[in-house]
């Protein structure tokens, strides 16, 4: 039977005012001839597509069973979505979930199941590479008044996104580096605390937005570096790699959604071989991702319509050693 990657379900959507166009007009009219233009930009597009954006939610209980299906290892943060949908289901509550830290080894799968959840929830999907940032600005904006200052990542998606509960991924948390001026993470002790979060302020356009519906979900390889005050703040779930089974399953999944990605995966059959799936088993879900792809460049290559355990190859890349599977 096929695994296939989750669909997007249908959701209701309500509408949410994310800020005050009559502070934002205040604001604009406030601006002196000589400011930042950027900034007058930013207020006037803020003014032009107006404050409301959607606030959605499932209308019945998505389809849960089957992503864990294609992510095994991930059963536990989404039984407790699965609690948390299940709580404003059939009334007019809006869906509320709480701050999620995935901690497991790199590759793992932990960025790849933050991109499937929005997709259940049929919402929006933000990334934010914690590793790569040297400054504290990068969710919350810098100000104005420094030169090629930009509004944050939390701003750009609920102002200029369509959806005023998007999913935002933060990803390698723990990897988070500044100077002694910024904390990169300085902005979640706001905005990971529900009230505080309904009048954020973005430093770039100072203006309070509402993004006490954003739903958060951090990744981390190691909670030790990670402030306490941020840890109280969210769900902590410790990922283990999947066992054999498990891993076999999230090869599969990956292979499906690959294949049913391009026109050429037409040629593919639907499912890949025992074999092929063994070969995969002992690698990450990153790994297997770039194996499969290269898989099937391999096989057109040899005039192949179906990836065999030759045309796999594990060991290329940033491969270091092999995350392995769980012993059951």
């Amino acid at each position: 039977m096929t695994t296939a990657m989750v669909k997007q379900e249908i959701a209701v959507a309500s509408f949410s005012q994310v800020y005050d166009l009559d502070r934002v007009e205040t604001a604009l009219n406030d601006l002196s001839e000589g400011a930042n233009d950027a900034l007058r930009a930013t207020y006037e597009m803020m003014l032009k597509v107006g404050n409301l954006r959607f606030c959605v939610k499932p209308n019945r209980m998505p389809s849960i069973d089957d992503l864990i299906g294609a992510l095994p290892n991930f059963a536990e943060p989404l039984d407790d979505v699965r609690r948390q949908v299940a709580l404003c289901l059939e009334t007019e509550d809006r869906l509320e979930l709480m701050p999620i830290l995935l901690l497991g080894e790199p590759g793992i799968g932990k960025t790849h199941f933050a991109k499937q959840l929005s997709r259940l929830l049929g919402t929006s999907y933000h990334y934010v590479a914690m590793s790569s940032l040297t400054a504290g600005w990068i969710l919350s904006g810098a100000s104005s008044q420094w030169k090629n200052a930009k509004p944050g990542k939390v701003f750009e998606a609920l102002v200029r996104g369509t959806f005023a509960n998007p999913v935002i991924a933060v990803d390698e948390i723990d990897k988070a580096t500044g100077d002694s001026q910024y904390d990169p993470l300085g902005a979640l002790y706001a905005l990971l605390e529900h009230d505080t979060a309904q009048t954020f302020i973005d430093e770039f356009a100072e203006v309070p937005i509402n993004a006490a519906h954003v739903i958060w979900i951090a990744t981390a390889n190691d909670a030790r570096s990670i402030p306490e005050p941020i840890l109280n703040r969210m769900n902590v779930y410790e990922i283990p790699p999947p066992d054999r089974d498990g891993a076999r399953r999230i090869a599969q999944a990956i292979y499906h959604e690959i294949r049913s990605a391009h026109g050429w995966g037409q040629r593919f059959p639907a499912e890949l071989g025992e074999a092929t799936l063994d070969a995969l088993a002992h690698a990450s879900p990153r790994e297997m991702r770039r194996a499969i792809l290269n898989g099937f460049g391999a096989a057109r290559l040899d005039s192949r319509d179906e990836i065999g355990v030759v045309h796999i190859r594990l060991d290329s890349g940033a491969r270091r050693k092999p995350i392995g599977f769980r012993q059951t």
